[in-house]
């Protein structure tokens, strides 16, 4: 695709989020950093602006409905479109054996794995038509862990409504929707996962944000 002058980075604060973020502004655009945690996103954007990049922050959690309503308004209104949006944010609930896993921890993690990126999917959609063609990106992770029954369930909801979407994107040619699955990362999230893993033979998180957004032509 043609290097996008604008993005949307939604999970931008850490992790593959924060390495896709950087990589996009290393290569002239314009990104929209969402997360939560504003502390992490002033470090990714102090990072970008030392690389010569440019970013907005948009200290949001993705559950807040009328949040990202206003963001993509606010996006509609400055730039009238959107060509990328990149979403990495995920809940991951406190590890459990599925005989028992919390009911709160379980509605906390399909409130954002589900419920917000049905929304967001909603919301970003018309932004990514009126750029004539616009791309989003997801993520998939389909290994099986034990006592993550909480996480795998919401990925594998997660991972449906992005193939029926992926799906219904080739009749109408309007927007290129893709879903890929990144190799092992020393992130926070695996670690919860595999506690004591050598993570130094891990892939990290720049060099797959570069494979990975290379796979897609960006």
């Amino acid at each position: 695709m043609t290097r996008p002058d604008l993005a949307l980075v939604t999970g931008a604060s850490r992790g593959l989020g924060a390495a896709v973020a950087e990589r996009l502004a290393s290569r002239g655009t314009h990104v929209l950093a969402v997360a939560r945690t504003q502390g992490a996103l002033e470090e990714l954007d102090d990072r970008i602006q030392a690389a010569g990049g440019q970013a907005t922050l948009a200290p949001m959690d993705v559950t807040d409905a009328g949040a990202m309503q206003h963001l993509c308004r606010s996006i509609y209104d400055r730039w009238g479109k959107l060509p990328l949006w990149v979403h990495t944010a995920v809940e991951v609930p406190p590890l459990s054996p599925a005989v028992s896993i919390p009911e709160r921890d379980m509605a906390r993690a399909v409130d954002c794995n589900v419920t917000a990126l049905s929304r967001l999917i909603a919301y970003v959609a018309p932004l990514l038509r009126a750029a004539g063609g616009g791309t989003a990106v997801f993520f998939d992770d389909d290994r099986p862990i034990k006592f993550a029954g909480g996480y795998l369930a919401t990925k594998a909801a997660q991972r449906a409504m992005v193939q029926a979407w992926q799906a219904e994107a080739t009749t109408d040619g309007a927007t290129a929707v893709h879903l890929l699955t990144p190799r092992p990362m020393p992130t926070a999230l695996r670690a919860r996962f595999h506690p004591g893993e050598d993570r130094a033979k891990l892939a990290t998180c720049p060099a797959e944000a570069a494979r990975l957004m290379g796979d897609v032509g960006l």
